[in-house]
């Protein structure tokens, strides 16, 4: 019986000897990392940096056809908008949506304003403010 030793093909297995092509991959990774960075850090400053209006809403009341929420907008003055309200009912449907809009020259709104309803609401939920 001969002993004959079975060796595996050059370069087949395990890490690749090509150095060069190595270091073209780190670079193709790093360069599409950094941009990647980037595009994450230019949306998130457009997004929270250029959100001139925040609002909350302070409370609510509900009645058969429409819900009463107390709401406090912080915006830029002279900054026009509208924030985006609706109400859901106790089984989670949605009853009530409605956009309430505001304008001049005042840093701080604080208003109650009418969300009307097709049936009982049971909350009164803030979707978000926009700049118009």
């Amino acid at each position: 019986m001969s002993t004959a030793t079975t060796r595996a093909p050059e370069d087949r297995y395990g890490r690749s000897s090509d150095e060069r092509s190595d270091r073209t991959l780190k670079i193709i990774g790093s360069v599409l990392g950094v941009v990647l960075l980037a595009v994450v850090g230019w949306f998130g400053y457009h997004y929270v940096g250029q959100n001139r209006i925040s609002a909350e809403v302070i409370g609510f009341e509900t009645s058969e056809n429409a819900v009463q929420v107390h709401l406090e907008v912080r915006k830029d003055a002279g900054t026009a908008g509208y924030c985006t309200m609706r109400s859901q009912s106790e089984d989670g449907d949605e009853v009530g949506r409605a956009d309430f809009r505001f304008d001049g020259d005042a840093t701080r709104i604080d208003k109650v304003v009418t969300l009307r309803t097709k049936a009982r609401g049971t909350s009164a939920e803030l979707l978000g403010c926009h700049p118009e």
